[in-house]
């Protein structure tokens, strides 16, 4: 390997080092006040598991919250899915590689197995690319095929930057309020039509931009 290999790769190390202890750093300043989180409790105490479903530019903070749950995460093939995977690997998440364009039927094939199989699973529906608050099939159909319910999840933050970027992603400040809101658990019968399925793809998508919405008024 040549010095300038060796460069490269000790920045890349330096850089994910600092990126994940700044990140714990920065989230464990935030106040955070929950609605509906007996959801979340009762289904501990059963031990279901379950789908959880947020919005691509709010997907921080879900990760942070939930990063001693058992949860499965599905992140692109991208470059920026690379530096996501190494976060949620030292959040303890169980890292899916695949988008709706590169690996995502496979990639949605280990999803469904992992919610059979004890493993909660995070999905952002209108990832990895958009357009935004648009909800994709995936948490729905890994729902109906694994037989777990769907909780949708809206995040809302005081403080924060926004990104440049297709999803607006939200960077909260340090020590700012944030809340967050669930939905009761939706089931999603294995026998639905194409049409019911699409049917209730379209009612989480009108929940969550609901949800959504109430989280961000403080």
């Amino acid at each position: 390997m040549n010095t300038k290999q060796v460069k490269q790769d000790t920045l890349r190390f330096l850089g994910s080092f600092l990126l994940k202890h700044s990140l714990d750093a920065l989230c464990k300043t935030l106040r955070v006040s929950y609605k509906n989180k007996k959801v979340i409790d009762e289904l501990k105490k059963k031990k279901q598991n379950y789908v959880l479903a947020f919005w691509h530019g709010t997907m921080l903070l879900p990760w942070f919250l939930h990063r001693d749950d058992g949860f499965a995460a599905l992140t692109s093939k991208s470059k920026d899915g690379d530096l996501l995977a190494k976060q949620l690997k030292h959040w303890k998440y169980k890292v899916v590689r695949g988008s709706s364009s590169k690996g995502g039927d496979v990639a949605l094939g280990i999803m469904v197995d992992l919610a059979k199989n004890g493993y909660s699973v995070s999905i952002t529906p209108d990832g990895p690319r958009g357009p935004e608050f648009e909800f994709k099939a995936g948490a729905v159909i890994t729902a109906k095929k694994s037989g777990v319910p769907v909780v949708l999840m809206g995040i809302g933050i005081k403080s924060k930057k926004k990104l440049k970027s297709w999803d607006k992603f939200q960077i909260p400040n340090p020590f700012s309020n944030v809340k967050v809101i669930y939905s009761d658990p939706v089931y999603v019968d294995t026998k639905l039509s194409y049409d019911e399925t699409s049917k209730v793809i379209e009612e989480c998508e009108n929940k969550l931009i609901e949800l959504q919405k109430e989280a961000g008024q403080f």
